[in-house]
């Protein structure tokens, strides 16, 4: 069995011919937000419509790390290793601080409310990016069904004075995001308006500039089947991304290289192990795992 196709030859780099694809975990409703903690040895991921957040842990196994999580989606850790979370119920971004209290570092844009952040990333400078689509107030199974107050944009925290801005207004929905390793460029995907099956659906990279605003950018590439739904970079500025058939490898140029190939919808990706050369997939039901060939960044 072949838990990969190559579609391009410089995909053969980054994959490992004998390294399966193994699930780890499976029974979920819809597991989303794979993040890292290497000094606790342990992947933390949501499962979003049963309220809870669990942790994966080597050699040990599934436990639960926080119920109820108010619907928690999207994590990253910042330059600290805390915890940063997306929530859905709540329809805020949270940060577990180092004692388990959590601090609430948005919930509201020029007085009104945000829909339900969806993914977030955090740059070295401290700030806290994240996408805040309407997919969990459009009906109760992810959040709670409720009047969407603004538009589905994209934001920054600045960080000493918390200020918000929306850094990016023209996505029907934009959902993963992920900076570049120098973080000169912040590719974003748009994966379209709940119930509008003609919007667009791809990811865009977007120059950022030296006073944090971005540039326009254009359409890096387009995820077929699927959607980009969750992404991450390797080391060589190859993006990881979910599609409908698996995760797809996209060169730095936008280029489809392989596919590494996954029995369910996959959401999101993160990189962890060791040495950072694992892929972790959230996948409808199911957690799985593939030793790669590159390590990954974005990870504190």
């Amino acid at each position: 069995m072949s838990f990969f196709e190559v579609i391009d030859p410089r995909f053969n780099r980054y994959v490992i011919g004998n390294a399966p694809v193994k699930q780890l975990a499976t029974g979920y409703d819809w597991v989303e937000g794979p993040v890292w903690f290497g000094d606790a040895n342990c992947l933390l991921f949501s499962d979003i419509p049963n309220n809870r957040i669990m942790r994966w842990t080597p050699n040990v196994g599934i436990s639960v790390y926080r119920e109820p999580s108010s619907y928690a989606n999207g994590h990253t850790r910042d330059r600290e290793g805390r915890l940063i979370s997306c929530e859905h119920g709540r329809r805020r971004v949270t940060r577990t601080e180092l004692d388990g209290s959590i601090t609430v570092i948005a919930d509201s844009y020029e007085g009104k409310r945000l829909n339900s952040p969806n993914d977030v990333v955090v740059h070295s400078d401290g700030s806290i990016w994240f996408t805040d689509p309407h997919y969990g107030i459009m009906t109760n199974y992810e959040g709670f069904q409720a009047e969407q107050e603004l538009p589905c944009n994209v934001y920054r925290v600045a960080p000493d004075s918390g200020e918000i801005k929306a850094v990016a207004t023209d996505f029907a929905c934009p959902n993963g995001l992920a900076f570049s390793a120098d973080e000169s460029l912040l590719y974003i995907s748009d994966t379209g308006a709940m119930f509008d099956e003609h919007a667009q659906r791809h990811i865009r990279v977007m120059p950022v500039n030296d006073d944090a605003t971005l540039q326009e950018g254009s359409v890096f590439h387009t995820i077929n089947p699927g959607c980009a739904d969750g992404f991450r970079l390797d080391q060589d500025g190859n993006i990881w991304s979910s599609a409908a058939d698996g995760v797809h490898c996209i060169s730095p140029e936008g280029e489809l290289m392989g596919k590494i190939l996954v029995p369910e919808l996959v959401s999101n990706v993160c990189f962890g192990g060791r040495a950072k050369h694992q892929l972790f997939i959230t996948a409808t039901q199911s957690l799985y795992t593939v030793t790669l060939n590159r390590r990954g960044i974005q990870q504190p």
